[in-house]
């Protein structure tokens, strides 16, 4: 297997993450693409990657998977232990539910921010859309008091237990640095939470 991989890049470093929690980095080839160098654009990759995306997984058999999401389902089946998406219908879908609100309304809020107001984006978000960026900021910031509401009383995101919604959210806050935004600073729950993440990605 092959894994195209973009460092510090949010969707690449879920997958990346998903990876080092099932202690399963190294069982997996990995080739940097830059986003910024615009690689993910060139005409080779998109022979793995139709949409340019990264990260993309190619199998042994040549099978193609994008999508970081869906990539981690696959590892999840293939590197079952430790289990990061649920064991039970109830988890799998309190998990997922958990997953799609910091991916849906947290992470893509803030990429809508960034992509629209960080200097460094304008080359590739053209153009940068003011209006935008101001009304994901404000819905970002909304949707990261809710999670801090929500782990007052959990130590985690979903079922009790360390899973990928909480790699989602870890991802979400390195990330989240790029526009001088600290949330695991401003929310005390959050900032307790970090480290429990920590410690279980290794």
């Amino acid at each position: 297997m092959k894994l195209y991989h973009s460092p510090q890049a949010p969707n690449p470093e879920r997958v990346t993450k998903f990876l080092k929690a099932k202690g399963k980095l190294d069982a997996v080839e990995i080739e940097e693409i830059s986003i910024m160098k615009q690689e993910h654009k060139s005409e080779a990759y998109r022979e793995v990657s139709p949409f340019s995306q990264v990260p993309a997984l190619v199998l042994d058999d040549g099978t193609k998977i994008t999508e970081s999401r869906a990539i981690c389902t696959y590892f999840e089946g293939v590197f079952p232990e430790p289990n990061l998406m649920g064991t039970d219908p109830k988890e799998k879908a309190l998990i997922e539910m958990w997953d799609r609100r910091i991916e849906l309304m947290l992470f893509i809020q803030f990429a809508t921010w960034f992509r629209n107001a960080h200097p460094m984006m304008a080359p590739l978000e053209n153009p940068q859309v003011p209006e935008a960026a101001a009304k994901a900021e404000k819905s970002a910031r909304a949707m990261a008091k809710r999670v801090n509401a929500h782990l007052a009383e959990n130590d985690f995101l979903a079922c009790g237990r360390f899973s990928i919604a909480d790699i989602t959210l870890y991802c979400f806050t390195g990330f989240a640095g790029v526009m001088k935004w600290k949330p695991h600073e401003e929310f005390e729950n959050i900032g307790k939470w970090m480290p429990r993440v920590v410690e279980k990605i290794g």
